[in-house]
């Protein structure tokens, strides 16, 4: 009897420990349901919205697989839409090398890219835009094999935009060397500017400042997060390691000059 009452004893130890993971298999499965269903309902908007760009593969070789074309300073310049089955995003709010988040894919499928011919589908409904986001994730094996990054933190500080911040980043932006690329008056026109390339060997120009709104507009945040995050599949690199965050935003308030926001 004493026997069977520890066997017991030892069995209700480790009892919750299989309800556990029994629900969290239950919960995953449940999960992987409703995402292949948002997936099936995402097809039929992305192939209504979104193929004759992003093509039917989601590789960017749509109908409209070159969406502009022109010349600044003699390069001849391409904007290409997305390729999805690289699972590589410009514009998130995580870390460089991180897949975006659900909200960075949103933001962009609502708000478009208008810098980038991407156009708003802000008529979406919430289920439509659900759906394409699961879409979207099946075009790449990284949605399936890599963990999801958490968003970084950003909170502008009081000083961003004042003279004296201004001028210590503008000394950031000389010691950095943002100028190789972007010129020293932010025009894009610096030394290393028609050397550029993406990782599908495309050229790319460095942003020029003085034409206005980057392609996520004028706010300090998305300056920030673009300086921070990095634009993977372009030159642009994170700095998030190599300068401070003070730092960071003191950079933001000189780009802010260079944009006429100040």
């Amino acid at each position: 009897m004493v026997k069977n009452a520890v066997i017991v004893s030892k069995l209700l130890v480790f009892l919750p420990v299989f309800l556990s993971t029994g629900l969290i298999s239950v919960w995953l499965s449940v999960n992987q349901a409703s995402a292949a269903d948002d997936a099936v309902h995402g097809k039929k908007v992305f192939e209504s919205r979104c193929v004759i760009c992003h093509g039917p593969k989601g590789d960017g070789k749509g109908l409209m697989d070159v969406v502009h074309r022109n010349e600044k300073k003699g390069m001849v310049w391409t904007v290409f839409p997305r390729d999805f089955t690289s699972g590589v995003f410009k514009f998130r709010t995580t870390p460089t090398g991180c897949l975006p988040t659900d909200a960075d894919l949103a933001r962009v499928i609502t708000g478009g890219i208008p810098r980038a011919y991407m156009p708003s589908s802000a008529d979406l409904s919430r289920e439509d835009v659900k759906g394409v986001i699961a879409y979207i994730k099946t075009f790449s094996k990284r949605w399936q094999e890599e963990q999801a990054c958490s968003s970084i933190t950003i909170k502008k500080p009081a000083f961003v935009g004042t003279p004296e911040s201004v001028a210590k980043g503008e000394k950031i932006w000389e010691n950095m060397k943002c100028w190789e690329c972007h010129g020293k008056e932010g025009k894009g026109d610096g030394t290393k500017a028609d050397s550029l390339k993406d990782d599908w060997g495309d050229k790319v120009l460095p942003f020029d400042f003085t034409s206005g709104a980057t392609k996520m507009g004028f706010a300090p945040e998305n300056v920030y997060a673009a300086y921070t995050t990095g634009l993977d599949g372009t030159g642009m690199p994170s700095y998030a390691d190599s300068i401070k965050e003070e730092d960071r935003w003191h950079l933001v308030s000189y780009t802010l000059k260079l944009m006429g926001r100040l």
